[in-house]
């Protein structure tokens, strides 16, 4: 992304950032979080908004943030927008410009994710944990992942050696930490500190 770009997206924030900044799950509770504010027995929250609806209003508050950029940037892409479990997941689709918003592997787009996820927190009031997508980014990279984390563990498995993987983000961890899951008599782990934790697998102990 070009400096007017990050400055284009640095300006549309500002007067959307909450003051306590975003954190990221950890990578093996993905999935599993329980949104506080919500009756477990029957899904509805104390707004008397239904799970679902939430996350729908949460699509829409960052479809909203995202066509601004795309407008302010005059990139041309398509705004998809779905629930998938306890997440909601927004996908610009598009060619072109539209990688850039991607940047060399993923780190533009992790970072307009975690922008995106303040927006729509600043807008519903509740914490975001959507998944942005552009370009299909993320869905090959979650094919290649998995076929890395099952062959590693399966490689694993035969030699009775650990393996080290290279640095990975936690959306990245935890479609390893799921390959691995498939793969019997080994186990995976997360070592490290942010942005250089990475995924060890391990025959199982």
């Amino acid at each position: 992304m070009t400096e007017n770009a990050v400055s284009v997206v640095d300006e549309i924030d500002q007067d959307t950032t909450p003051e306590a900044t975003a954190t990221d799950v950890a990578e093996t509770a993905e999935g599993t979080e329980t949104a506080e504010g919500t009756d477990a027995a029957t899904g509805t929250r104390s707004n008397g908004m239904s799970k679902h609806d939430m996350l729908v209003a949460e699509g829409d508050a960052a479809g909203d943030y995202l066509e601004r950029l795309l407008d302010i940037l005059d990139f041309d892409g398509d705004i998809d927008l779905d629930v998938e479990g306890e997440r909601a997941v927004v996908s610009i689709i598009g060619d072109g410009d539209i990688d850039k918003l991607v940047g060399d592997h993923g780190e533009v787009l992790d970072a307009l994710q975690e922008l995106t996820r303040l927006a729509a927190m600043a807008e519903t009031g509740q914490r975001s944990r959507l998944m942005l997508d552009i370009a299909g980014y993320r869905a090959r990279r979650r094919t290649e992942l998995s076929e890395l984390g099952k062959s590693t563990a399966e490689q694993v498995a035969a030699s009775g050696e650990a393996v080290r993987l290279a640095p990975m983000n936690p959306f990245e961890r935890k479609v390893v930490h799921d390959a691995v899951g498939t793969v019997a008599g080994v186990e995976s782990s997360s070592e490290g500190e942010e942005p250089r934790r990475r995924v060890v697998i391990s025959p199982a102990s």
